[in-house]
């Protein structure tokens, strides 16, 4: 046995094991703290997302997981309840908590469009709330944003939904709504769950239809906007309106 005082003591009471995970996690919440989010790579934010969720687990490989199975940061938490159960390492609670940190971020998004600054001044920020909420819907989406006479938004609404490739719109309807709100102009946006934001002939259509009964009743149609996973399309933009 050794002459060092301490060599029983180390022996019989060896020294705790260092927890690597706790140091990692630790490394990169510093990093997020002195660089900020967009310094870290799409698997480290999530990482640091999931301890909020998994506080005593290492999140790493789940992350990595996450973003190889639903291909992207949103679409991790645009993913279903259904889809993320089959992920091993999430159970009921933490998808609640996914799905709550979605929740948050929807509401963070619409505030900073939702303001009394006229939208048009905003159109990034319009752009981003529009792709968070709709790019990885599985079915089509009919959105309308309604504004006043300074272009303030008055409401946001979610007027149809449909199949993966086809939603019914009736323009009269989005009049009649317009109307009923006292709203002077409108955005229409909707998604294409194929991923491609090219407007089709239908989409074409239905927005001049709109824009032909607005028209003659004092009604803007400033745009229309399509949203798909990796872009987005405007009809206004292409000339079509």
């Amino acid at each position: 046995m050794s002459d060092r005082p301490d060599a029983f003591a180390e022996a019989v009471f060896p020294a705790p094991e260092v927890d690597d995970h706790a140091g990692h996690r630790q490394r990169v919440r510093e990093r997020f703290l002195k660089l900020g989010g967009e310094a870290l790579e799409d698997y480290e934010l999530l990482e640091l997302a999931l301890q909020l969720v998994i506080p005593r687990k290492d999140t790493k490989a789940l992350a990595k997981t996450l973003l190889r199975e639903f291909g992207s940061f949103s679409g991790v938490f645009n993913a279903s309840e259904a889809r993320l159960g089959k992920v091993k390492g999430l159970g009921p609670t933490s998808i609640a908590h996914l799905k709550v940190i979605q929740s948050v971020a929807a509401r963070f998004g619409r505030d900073r469009i939702d303001s009394d600054k006229p939208i048009l001044s905003s159109w990034s920020q319009l752009i981003d709330y529009c792709h968070s909420q709709m790019a990885f819907e599985p079915i089509e989406q009919f959105r309308i944003l309604f504004l006043d006479k300074k272009n303030r938004l008055i409401a946001d609404e979610v007027q149809q939904t449909g199949t993966v490739d086809h939603t019914p719109v009736y323009p009269r309807e989005v009049i009649k709504r317009t109307l009923e709100l006292s709203a002077t102009a409108v955005i229409l946006v909707h998604n294409h769950p194929s991923g491609d934001p090219t407007p089709s002939s239908a989409d074409i259509r239905m927005t001049r239809d709109i824009a032909d009964i607005a028209k003659p009743l004092g009604i803007v149609l400033h745009d229309h906007i399509i949203i798909g996973k990796s872009g987005h399309a405007s009809l206004r933009s292409l000339k079509l309106i």
